[in-house]
């Protein structure tokens, strides 16, 4: 037996919860796909199985979108992607895995010392708010960067809608369109960089399905786990999974 097919199917599961549900646990699959394709290869695949969790999170969020965030931090994305293109053209697999465990592992300790640093806080909500713009450019860079790289832009993104105070429903329905919206613009540039192989095709194919099914499973618990308390467990998995790909 191939039993390569576990964390891959595990990876894909996490990414149908994560992408209806607790956004964090994304930096876990991107983690355990790296471990068994090819790196390079492996962020294509994760792109491709993102992009069908991003279409259902579309579908179900698609109405709490907050469009006046997204219009000011989408422009600031571009830069970032291609960034992050030239950077897999020229490093080798080795370096990339090692860079994208670094990234996952900086993103996410980001995001638990914003959690830490709030705890016991009462969460502001404010649909009139908007951050300022120089923070504004500099998370749409930062997630562009991480996003193309390793598909690690969940903590930066989740840092900037905090700082943005939306509500829980905002947050699922701005994250679902900006990640569609960015998934897609990725596209492109993974094909460019000859990234689709039929191994990812393959792969990805397969794994569908068990996307499908994580997104029900997130849609399920999402309202029924105690928000912090799941964050905070996914971000301290999300570190062990970081350190591994810098490590190992």
């Amino acid at each position: 037996m191939d039993w390569t097919w576990l964390p891959m199917v595990t990876a894909a599961l996490i990414i149908g919860i994560a992408k209806t549900s607790f956004g964090g646990l994304g930096s876990v699959a991107v983690a355990l796909l790296a471990f068994v394709l090819p790196t390079k290869e492996s962020t294509a695949a994760a792109l491709l199985l993102l992009i069908v969790g991003d279409i259902v999170g579309v579908l179900r969020y698609r109405s709490n979108a907050d469009w006046g965030l997204l219009r000011g931090l989408l422009p600031s994305v571009v830069p970032g992607l291609l960034l992050g293109a030239v950077f897999i053209w020229a490093v080798d697999d080795l370096t990339l895995r090692r860079s994208i465990g670094a990234l996952l592992l900086i993103s996410v300790l980001v995001q638990l010392a914003s959690k830490l640093r709030d705890r016991g806080a009462q969460p502001v909500e404010d649909a009139s708010h908007r951050p300022p713009r120089a923070l504004t450019i500099g998370a749409g860079v930062a997630a562009g960067f991480t996003t193309m790289a390793a598909n690690a832009a969940g903590p930066v993104t989740a840092v900037y809608l905090q700082l943005s105070r939306v509500n829980k429903l905002r947050f699922l329905g701005t994250s679902a369109w900006f990640y569609f919206i960015v998934n897609l613009s990725k596209t492109p540039l993974s094909a460019a960089l000859g990234l689709f192989t039929r191994q990812v095709m393959t792969t990805v194919a397969v794994l569908i399905p068990v996307v499908l099914v994580g997104t029900l499973i997130g849609m399920g618990v999402i309202g029924r786990v105690k928000q912090r308390t799941f964050d905070v467990l996914t971000l301290l998995t999300s570190v062990v999974a970081a350190g591994a790909l810098i490590v190992l």
